[in-house]
């Protein structure tokens, strides 16, 4: 190696081992505060021998990454096996996963609208079994977390050890599970596949909002975190802040959200549909508003589970702060609190989609 280029491989600094990994694995990094995953290109991605993309947005944080994959009709990925969590949510077509671990094979069908995780270090392939339509999935991993820890590939898609103390019941892979009843807005559900997200069973939550329902997912005993809540007809989100790498998933309805930092003049607006992503950036106020004459639902994955919170902000997060007021040390604006601009926005989008709001957000709105 000549000295000079020997002298900057040994002055290297600020590395950041997981995007140097991106930038040679070839395919499409796509960037933005939300990403249609149903829109967004693809291109072949030899690792997993289908197309796919990376998806990096701007709240992702420095724990996780967002994978996107496209299996062509009867198509199927290359075999894989990883040292760090992968949780899986399908945005189109039918398919299925095979599993492999604690020496057993375990296999199981999705749909658009399943969730399911990878457990740690487990041998798994995908497959399409439509002979027609091909079939997407976005995968929330901590990729970037291992590859930062250990930067070293062979390591990480390499090792052979077996985390065979981890293995899920059987029946959690077909879609069986347990309820572990905490308090609203802690409700658990153990398993490692949702067959289906829009049909599963919620719990009430109104303290985050009028009509709010929610359930955490407890999945393959990991640190991934997911929940999914949902927005009644005519409703919205009361407005809270947190750390970043939540990606949120619309899995119903159609609507918007609204995104602003303490001090800040103006909102940030996306809407939002089926087949999105995005993520709100560390400590950005955010609330979302369901504009579909029925409920709206969406998912959220990130880093950090109610079972193993891993950093401070989660077990703050995921303790009394979510949906405690911000006047008493908590997270939440409460409707009362809002800027009035809130309130007009949703009756005028409401208005526009033919859609009447709920008459508790009346009564509160005539009390403010």
């Amino acid at each position: 190696m000549p000295a000079d280029a020997q002298t900057q491989a040994q002055t290297r600094y600020l590395i950041d081992p997981y995007l140097d990994w991106g930038a040679q694995e070839g395919v499409p990094v796509h960037e933005g505060f939300g990403v249609d995953l149903l829109a967004a290109a693809v291109a072949p991605w030899p690792r997993h021998g289908v197309p796919g993309a990376l998806i990096h947005l701007e709240g992702r944080g420095d724990f996780v990454n967002c994978e996107l994959l496209e299996l062509p009709p009867r198509g199927q990925s290359e075999p894989q096996r990883h040292l760090f969590e992968e949780v899986v949510h399908v945005l189109s077509g039918r398919g299925g996963t095979t599993i492999e671990v604690g020496g057993r094979a375990h296999s199981f069908e999705w749909q658009a609208g399943s969730l399911f995780a990878l457990p740690l270090n487990a041998r798994y392939r995908h497959y399409n079994t439509s002979g027609s339509e091909p079939a997407r999935l976005a995968a929330i991993t901590s990729l970037p977390l291992v590859l930062k820890a250990f930067h070293d590939l062979d390591f990480v898609f390499w090792n052979e050890f077996d985390f065979s103390a981890r293995t899920p019941e059987p029946g959690h892979f077909q879609g069986e599970g347990r309820f572990l009843p905490v308090r609203p807005g802690r409700h658990q559900w153990e398993t490692n596949f949702v067959p289906d997200l829009r049909s599963f069973e919620l719990q009430a939550w109104e303290s985050r909002g009028v009509g709010s329902a929610n359930i955490k997912f407890v999945l393959a005993d990991g640190t991934m975190h997911a929940h999914m809540s949902e927005l009644a007809a005519g409703t919205y989100k009361k407005a809270h802040r947190h750390g970043p790498d939540f990606h949120i998933f619309p899995v119903t309805g159609h609507g918007y959200s609204l995104f602003w930092r303490e001090g800040d003049q103006d909102f940030t607006r996306l809407d939002w549909r089926p087949g999105w992503v995005y993520a709100p950036p560390d400590q950005v106020f955010h609330q979302h508003f369901n504009t579909a004459a029925h409920p709206s639902r969406y998912l959220a994955v990130a880093y950090g589970s109610i079972r193993y919170p891993f950093s401070a902000d989660k077990r703050g997060l995921f303790g009394d702060g979510v949906d405690r007021d911000v006047r008493q040390g908590g997270r939440q604006v409460e409707y009362e609190d809002e800027d009035p601009r809130v309130a007009e926005l949703f009756r005028s989008e409401l208005r526009r989609h033919g859609v009447e709001p709920d008459p508790r957000l009346e009564a509160i709105w005539s009390r403010s």
